[in-house]
Formats: structure tokens, C-alpha cells, sequence
């Protein structure tokens, strides 16, 4: 593995390892939004490991799409819910409701972090 791409793991590693923390904590919407950048980084990281460029942008559905098909149909769940842990979770007053049901609980945390958790560990 090329340093660089062992340098986006070791970052999405860092992110997921804080929203474990963060869940103990029980400061769910950090949560989520550390498993949103343990996502967006093991993305990148694929694309690193595959001499891509690597876009500028943190938005999931996207990089999704830039994934290669055998690890985009292995991933078990809707990563689609990251893309609305990135803003809405970090500032109250970024867009007006933030989210439809309102903050992320214990439950929306935990479903967060499983699936990031297999993101991260899937066979790239």
C-alpha cells in the first residue's frame, strides 16, 4: 500500500476511532459527523490506491459513484445518510430545520458508526 493512501486510512481510522469515543460520550451528532469523515476519507483513499485524483469535495453520494462497482455493491446500507451529517450536524443556524427529525440520537449514532465501521474495513 502507497503511503499516501496508508496516510487517508490512518485519517479515516482517527475518525472512526473518535466517534466510538464520542458515542461512549454520548455526543451523538459528533458522532455522525466523524463516521461521515471516516467515510469520505476511506473513499479517497480508494481512489488514491487507484493513482486517481482525489476531488475536493466531501460530498458521499458522489465519491460513491467514483468507487469501483465491485466495492460499491458491497457496501451493506444506505451511505447516502452521511451526505446529511456533513453541515446540518455542526452548526445550528446552517440551514433553517437542519434536519427533518431533528438532531441525531443514540440510535441514528450507532447506526452511523456500524456502517462506517464496515466502509472501513471492506476489502479495497
Amino acid at each position: 500500500m502507497s503511503a499516501p493512501t496508508e496516510q487517508w486510512l490512518d485519517y479515516a481510522r482517527t475518525d472512526l476511532k473518535s466517534a466510538e469515543i464520542l458515542l461512549r460520550e454520548e455526543i451523538y451528532t459528533h458522532v455522525c459527523f466523524h463516521c461521515q469523515q471516516c467515510v469520505e476519507k476511506a473513499f479517497k483513499a480508494v481512489l488514491v490506491a487507484q493513482g486517481r485524483d482525489v476531488p475536493r469535495i466531501h460530498a458521499i453520494v458522489t465519491l460513491l459513484q467514483l468507487m469501483p462497482s465491485a466495492l460499491m455493491t458491497s457496501i451493506e446500507g444506505d451511505v447516502s445518510i452521511f451526505d446529511d451529517y456533513y453541515i446540518p450536524i455542526r452548526y445550528p443556524d446552517t440551514l433553517p430545520g437542519g434536519l427533518p427529525d431533528g438532531p441525531p440520537g443514540k440510535q441514528d449514532a450507532t447506526e452511523a458508526l456500524a456502517l462506517a465501521g464496515h466502509v472501513m474495513y471492506l476489502k479495497q
